[in-house]
This record gives structure tokens, C-alpha cells and sequence, in this order.
């Protein structure tokens, strides 16, 4: 089998978050040709696409604007996630900063029917909390009308069809929102969702008449359900039901009142489009004929008769395609590259469950490379972050790299994952984090019984929450693992409580636990407290400016666990939380490579 370098990998290119221009003739679309996502437009199937942004830093989003040849976009700089918002001529090339706050972060709430004003929510005022902002399409800086102050973590969900009233949606924790209505010429905003304990109130959408508001909740089920609020007597209706599984969000169309919603079937995405005919009643449409995989980021022509997709899937890289709504034939629009490496080497994934300590079965990915050779395959554990994540079935470059060298890949989607309701989304809170730690040696039992493996070479690899993870279970779990390796992740939760950005902390705390109420408990199982357990040799790597989880974690890890195993530190200066800029994810992936094949793939097993 031909191999390739991790360079020819991380060079195969995503397509994505689509956008129609008013007129309905062109995409816009993100691309990471030059390295990291800038804006593009293409207006026909496969032709080639025009590059429209020109930086070394990532674009996070671009929306056309609905009436006008202009779209905004977001950026922001080394990973700091301060996102400003910008303004591009497509036509002419102009681009205007619209925000001109770079110490704030800028949240799009999307544009106006009219095109003539857009909102945002920003943390500009206060850091620690989001208000909600109405600009002028030609304003900029100080020029944002603040049209409400938030006391937390505050999205704009829409504006209503008379671009009267947004939706504001508030988040406690990822498993806890509320949605609420601002009028904007009173001021009032009206709570439409109290609860007790933790809900989720998500997708909020507008109806085309503007007297309801849709959304996906779990409100009277364990999973994600759709549903219709009617504003004017407060009242629930169920509209449509996933059965076992979360219907995932809802996209509506106001002027042709055709819409979308997605289930989440073991991390596929099933789409469902169809015409809202009554306000409780949807018309399916013909099913849309997409790639089985992840699809999203769904945008309505102008006309509503076509509806551009993103869909990825774990062996072809993500494209936006283009569906006809009638008829339910798509087109691939866009053709992002796989730097030559042939489509039919990816390996798909192979669904599994495994046991773990109290009976539950957990679900994972698991892929073996062409070649495994009985009893001598290695295996990385790739654990997802979040913790309220689900490692899906979407193209990983990194994960076809490393199955190319011969290196098994297994992604489980341990209790607390999202994607599988909300009782199973809640077994880790808190007291019970160590219970997911579980899971991770239940899935090591599991692969040590799988007549490929080699048990001697199991490694353990995450980012962010995902670090945590594989800090935890090398401390908890130390004679398990031949290696591992922690991108940007947590070392100790009191330290990262206490320096993370403080629009961040109350959502965390309310996974984590709380400084106040949970700091003994926090201590006790944070990994920098029981790294004299570790003895498996470890690879800690790190953005700078990580606005999340703070370079700090990564420092005190490494100074502390030095002194009990191996262990190797990459820090990058322009990144953030994770790497998005191609020569850095060559350095830290090659790094990666070579101290895998030093530490695992080449090491001597027990028997040798």
C-alpha cells in the first residue's frame, strides 16, 4: 500500500458553512486551500472558485446579506477567539471592519430581512457577560445600538419575519438553555421557556407569521423533541419526535415556509426537509440523496426551491452540495481537494459497543488500517472533548494518516456525551466525572480481547476536555497505556476554573462543579494532583493564547511530570485552543508521528 506524509494529509482540503447571495446565482463558502479557512464563492456545479478573503488568520462564518451583493464574515486572531465582524464586497474586493472592538469577542446573530441592519451579542461592556447589539449593514465600531443587557452567555437566534423582535437565547451549561423574545422598539424581553433543573431549549427558530417559535427541547422526554411555542397563549405543541434518537436542530425558510430538521442517529445525520402547512403540520419533501455521513450548516435560496448542504463522512472529505427540494437530487457544488491521495484509501469506521463497569454498553467508532496483523496492530484511543461532545462520523485527515501507518483508530462516546439523550448525558456531572474515566478502561478491556490488537501498544490521545481524559486515565489507569498525548487540555480544574475567560466560567462550573461549592472533589481528581502515578511517556501540546484552557495547565503538567515519566512539550505562540494554521498542525502532527512510532509502533512488546 502507497503511504503519504502527514504534510499530503493535513493538506486535503474541508469545504463548508454555505451561504446563497440574494440573487440566488452564487455560494459562499469557507476553504482551508491556503492553509486556514478564508471565504470563497463559486456560482455552478465544480467551477472553479474565486478566493474572497486573503488573511493567515481563520474565518469562523460568512452570511450574504438577503437583498445585497455583500456579505459579513467573522475572524479572529491567533485563536483568541475575539471574533470581529467584517464586511465584504465580493465584487470589488472592500472589506470593512464593522466591530472595532479586538479585545471583545463578537457572536453573529445574522442579518435583518431588508439587509439593512444586522445583530450580534458581544462581551465588549462587561467581560464576564453578552448583551445584545443591532448595527447599521454601513455602521461600524461605536456605532452598535445596545438593545439589551445580559447577565450571562447570550446568541441572537433570528429576527422575527417583520424584523420587529429577535430571539435571545441564554446558556447555562450545554445541557441547559432558556429562550426568550426582545422586542426592539419597547425593550421588553419576554421569557418564553421557565423550567426546573436542567432543559434543553435549542435551535430557536421564528415561524414564517412571526406568532410562533420553534425549537428542539427535551422538555418532556429524555431526547430532543420539536416543538412549536405559540407567543400568544405560552403553550407547547409537539411537532415532531425522534423516537430513540435526538432530532438535532431546525432550519426555517419564512418566505417559501420550507424548513429542515436532522435526527442524529448514532452520530448519523438523517435530514428531513419538508413545508410547514400548517403551523403544527410538515409535508415531507423527497428525501434528499446525500452521502450517509454528517450533514449541516443548511442555507435557502432565495426562491426556497434549493438548499445548500454541508455533508462530510468518515471516509471523504466535507463538500457543500445543493438540493433540489422537489425532487431531493443533489449536486456537488464545491470539490475540496485530497492533496492526491486517492478517495478509496480512506477507511470508513465500524460501529461498536462495548461493556463497561455497570453494565451499560458504550457506543464508539472503531477502524482497523488495511493491514492488521493478527495480535500486532497498535490502537489509539482518540477521546472527544466537550465533555458534552460526540465524536461523529466525519473525515479526520488525522485519523486516515495514522491508520495509513498502520495504527488502528478507536473513538468511544463515553457517559456524558452529547447525542444520546439527556439521562446519559448527565452520568458524568460532577461527583460521578471519574465514572467516564471508567469508560476509557472499559473500551482498553475491549480492544485487549480483539484478535488484532497488540495490548502492549495502546495509546491514549484527546484535546481539551478530551486532554483531561487522557490525563485521567493515564493517572487512573497508569499499566494500561504505551503512550499518550493531551492537545490543549485540562490539568487541573481548580487552576483552569480559576484563569479560564470569564464568560466562560459559570457554563463550566456547572459540568465541572463549582470553585465554591466542589473545590476538595475538584482537586481530588484533577491529574496534576496524581502525576506521580504516570509512567507511560506523554506528549502535552498547547496554544499560547488559548482563551479556554490557559497555556498555564500545560506548563505546570509538564514541570510536574518530568519528573515521574518522559514527557514532551509543544507550544505554539499564534494558536489558540487547538491549531488551525497549516504549518503548525504539520509541526505538531509530524512531532505527534515520531514520538508514536518511537514510544509505541516501534517499541519492543512484553514478548519480545
Amino acid at each position: 500500500m502507497r503511504t503519504y506524509d502527514i504534510e499530503r494529509y493535513l493538506n486535503i482540503r474541508s469545504a463548508y458553512g454555505a451561504s446563497f447571495s440574494a440573487d440566488g446565482e452564487r455560494l459562499s463558502f469557507l476553504m482551508d486551500t491556503t492553509g486556514v479557512p478564508q471565504v470563497w464563492t463559486v456560482d455552478s456545479p465544480g467551477a472553479w472558485p474565486e478566493q474572497r478573503t486573503f488573511y493567515e488568520e481563520r474565518v469562523t462564518f460568512a452570511s450574504w446579506s438577503p437583498e445585497r451583493p455583500e456579505a459579513a464574515f467573522g475572524m479572529d486572531r491567533g485563536g483568541n477567539e475575539r471574533a470581529q465582524l467584517f464586511r465584504l464586497e465580493p465584487d470589488t474586493g472592500v472589506i470593512e471592519n464593522l466591530t472595532e472592538h479586538p479585545d471583545a469577542k463578537h457572536r453573529w446573530g445574522g442579518w435583518s430581512h431588508d439587509g439593512e441592519r444586522f445583530a450580534f451579542t458581544s462581551n465588549r461592556r462587561d467581560n464576564a457577560v453578552f448583551d445584545v447589539y443591532v448595527q447599521a449593514r454601513d455602521g461600524t465600531g461605536t456605532d452598535a445600538e445596545l438593545v439589551h443587557e445580559g447577565d450571562g452567555w447570550l446568541t441572537v437566534g433570528g429576527w422575527s419575519p417583520d424584523d420587529s423582535k429577535l430571539i435571545v437565547q441564554e446558556a447555562y451549561s450545554n445541557f441547559d438553555q432558556d429562550v426568550s423574545v426582545l422586542d426592539l422598539a419597547t425593550g421588553e424581553l419576554t421569557h418564553l421557556t421557565p423550567h426546573q433543573g436542567t432543559v434543553r431549549f435549542q435551535s430557536p427558530e421564528w415561524g414564517p407569521d412571526g406568532e410562533n417559535v420553534y425549537m428542539v427541547t427535551d422538555r418532556g422526554s429524555d431526547t430532543l423533541e420539536l416543538v412549536r411555542y405559540e407567543l400568544a397563549s405560552g403553550e407547547f405543541t409537539t411537532v415532531e419526535t425522534g423516537g430513540d434518537h435526538e432530532l438535532e436542530g431546525i432550519s426555517i425558510d419564512h418566505d417559501s415556509r420550507r424548513l429542515v430538521y436532522s435526527r442524529n442517529v448514532e452520530g448519523y445525520t438523517e435530514l428531513t426537509f419538508g413545508e410547514l402547512t400548517t403551523s403544527d403540520r410538515i409535508d415531507a419533501l423527497p428525501q434528499p440523496d446525500l452521502p450517509n455521513g454528517v450533514a449541516g450548516g443548511v442555507s435557502f435560496s432565495p426562491d426556497g426551491e434549493r438548499a445548500a448542504v454541508t455533508v462530510t463522512a468518515s471516509a471523504d472529505t466535507a463538500n457543500v452540495y445543493v438540493v433540489e427540494l422537489a425532487t431531493g437530487d443533489a449536486e456537488r457544488w464545491t470539490l475540496a481537494a485530497t492533496a492526491g491521495i486517492p478517495r478509496d484509501t480512506f477507511v470508513p469506521p465500524e460501529l461498536v459497543r462495548y461493556p463497561t463497569f455497570d453494565g451499560r454498553d458504550i457506543p464508539a467508532f472503531f477502524t482497523l488500517p488495511e493491514e492488521s496483523p493478527e495480535g500486532e496492530t497498535p490502537v489509539i484511543v482518540d477521546i472527544h472533548g466537550g465533555p458534552e461532545s460526540q465524536r461523529r462520523p466525519s473525515f479526520s485527515a488525522v485519523k486516515q494518516y495514522f491508520l495509513s501507518r498502520g495504527y488502528a483508530y478507536f473513538e468511544p462516546n463515553v457517559r456524558g456525551s452529547a447525542g444520546y439523550g439527556k439521562a446519559y448525558g448527565h452520568l458524568d456531572d460532577v461527583e460521578k466525572r471519574m465514572d467516564s474515566v471508567a469508560d476509557i478502561e472499559a473500551a482498553v478491556e475491549w480492544l485487549h480481547d480483539h484478535p488484532a490488537v497488540d495490548p502492549d501498544k495502546v495509546v491514549a490521545m484527546g484535546g481539551s476536555y478530551g486532554g483531561f481524559m487522557v490525563l485521567a486515565a493515564l493517572t487512573e489507569y497508569p499499566d494500561l497505556w504505551a503512550a499518550g498525548v493531551d492537545i490543549v487540555g485540562i490539568a487541573n480544574f481548580v487552576t483552569f476554573l480559576e484563569n479560564t475567560g470569564d464568560w466562560r466560567r459559570e457554563l463550566r462550573e456547572a459540568e465541572y462543579g463549582s470553585l465554591e461549592a466542589d473545590r476538595e472533589f475538584l482537586e481530588s481528581i484533577s491529574p496534576i494532583n496524581n502525576v506521580e502515578k504516570i509512567r507511560a511517556p506523554l506528549f502535552v501540546l498547547h496554544g499560547e493564547n488559548d482563551p479556554r484552557v490557559p497555556v498555564s495547565e500545560a506548563h505546570q503538567l509538564v514541570e510536574e511530570a518530568r519528573e515521574h515519566a518522559h514527557v514532551r512539550e509543544l507550544i505554539f505562540d499564534d494558536e489558540g485552543h487547538g491549531f488551525s494554521k497549516l504549518e503548525n498542525r504539520i509541526e505538531a502532527y509530524s512531532q505527534i508521528a515520531d514520538f508514536l512510532d518511537e514510544y509505541v509502533r516501534n517499541a519492543p512488546t512484553a514478548d519480545d
